[in-house]
Order: C-alpha cells, then structure tokens, then sequence
C-alpha cells in the first residue's frame, strides 16, 4: 500500500530530489510547475510591494486590525516561501493529479494549500502580538535598541541551532518526505501534509522572520533578501553553509544594533536620534 502511493507521487527515474543529481519532474512537467509559481509569486509580491509603498516602513503593527494583518502576512508568505517550496508542491499536486480528477482533485489541492497556509496565519498571530508589544515603546525610547539588538541575537542563536538543523534538513529532502506523505492516511491526507510541511517550513525559517521586527514587517528590501536566503538555503547545493552564514551576521548585527540607528528601521518611530543622547 505504502509503496504504491509513494510511487504515485515519485517518479522512479529521479534519483536524488534537487541537483545535478536529477529532478522530482520530468523537464515539461517542471517547467510547467516553475511557470505556475511565477504566475502566483509575482501578483503577491506586487500586491505586497503596493502596500508598503503606501504604508512605509514603521514600528509594530502600523495601527493594521489583526484581519488585515493576517491578509497581508499571508500574502507575504506566499510572495517570499512559494518559490522555495515550489519542488514539495508541484510533486505533491502533480500526483493528486494522477490519483484525482475534476472536483475532487481541486477539492484536494485547496486542501493541501490551505493546509499549508493555515500554518503560516498562525505563525502570522504570533508575529502580529510581538509587533504590537515593539509598537507600544513611546514611554521608553531607548528599548527599540536593545529590542533589536534581542531581535537578531534571537536570530542568530536560531539559525545555528538543533531546531533550525532539523527544519532545514527536512526541508531540503523533498524526496524523503514525499515518501513518508505517502503513507498518510485519510481523513483529511492532503491537508495533513500541508500542515506538516508548513510546520518544517515555518521551523526552518522563524529566525529569519524574527529580524523583520527591527527591519519592519512591510521592508521591502529585507523581505526581497529573506526571500532570497530561504530560496537559496533550501535548494542551493550549500544552503548549509549559507544558513551558518547568516546566522553568524545576525549576531554580529546584535551587537552592532543599540549604536546603529540605520540597523532598525522598523523600530525607528519609537527611537530618539542618536545625537540626541
């Protein structure tokens, strides 16, 4: 049973996940894929670059109520993980494809979306009261520092720790997992591993969403190069080394942060200027 739904979602002439190795995909279906995240990644990076323009980079939650919150943290998600997990996805919908057809293999692919999704927005919940408790510093000026300095320690400690090894090694063995999803059972298969793998997902990269507290959550820039360290951390051949990397650049940045007021954009609003020490 296990091995008939595993071969159903992994094709047997793949065999490594990513590299010069092979591929999940045959070339066309792949491709295929690839355009498919394009055509959804670009509209939520256009959407999201559309609302920072018009909101700036300020401390906490802009004054946003927790629904837009959550609409725009889960339009960033989309922008910023869709690409990196696109090679877990496209496998994974491809073989629904092949298992279901019409309503029901939309049905099943909203399901393992949503699942995916559901784990970002509570993520998203998180993210939304620490923000607000950065926002709410008018009494005492001088914490945003030391908040952002805490910030990218955090950052730092996570990126070279257990839990974000194990997160990252899951996320980059698309093969391994998709193996194991096979095996899920119903009710509710594809949602399960929408959540399971938002779950690696989220693990692997909660310290870098961590720097968007003093970065600011709509910093376009720093969304663009987080996107871009999660893109490579997954799927380049040294995405190990690039995670120790960063990870040693955000402590550095811990300790650079209480005298470097351009460090902490999004914790600027709360700050006096240094000169006025």
């Amino acid at each position: 049973m296990h091995r008939s739904w595993a071969t159903a979602f992994v094709p047997s002439r793949s065999p490594a996940p990513t590299g010069a190795d092979g591929t999940l995909l045959p070339t066309r279906d792949l491709a295929a894929g690839w355009i498919l995240v394009v055509l959804i990644a670009v509209p939520a990076w256009a959407l999201t670059i559309g609302q920072a323009r018009d909101m700036g980079v300020e401390p906490g939650t802009m004054g946003m109520a927790l629904p837009l919150f959550l609409l725009l943290w889960v339009t960033m998600m989309a922008a910023m993980m869709l690409p990196s997990m696109a090679p877990v996805a496209i496998t994974w919908v491809r073989g629904i494809g092949r298992q279901s057809s019409g309503w029901a293999r939309a049905a099943r692919t909203i399901e393992f979306v949503g699942g995916y999704l559901l784990v970002w927005t509570a993520f998203g919940l998180f993210a939304y009261g620490a923000l607000a408790l950065t926002g709410d510093l008018d009494d005492h000026p001088t914490a945003g520092r030391w908040i952002g300095s805490i910030a990218f320690l955090l950052a730092g400690l996570y990126q070279l720790g257990p839990l974000k090894h194990v997160c990252l090694r899951h996320c980059r063995d698309p093969l391994g997992h998709l193996v194991r999803y096979a095996g899920f059972r119903r009710p509710a298969r594809d949602l399960r591993v929408g959540v399971h793998h938002g779950a690696y997902c989220a693990g692997c990269c909660a310290g870098l969403m961590v720097v968007l507290v003093p970065l600011g959550v709509m910093n376009v820039a720093a969304m663009a190069g987080l996107a871009l360290v999660i893109f490579a951390e997954k799927l380049w051949a040294r995405g190990w080394l690039l995670s120790g990397i960063v990870g040693v650049a955000f402590l550095v940045l811990a300790l650079l942060a209480p005298f470097q007021d351009w460090l902490l954009p999004g914790l600027q609003g709360s700050m006096p200027a240094m000169d006025g020490m």
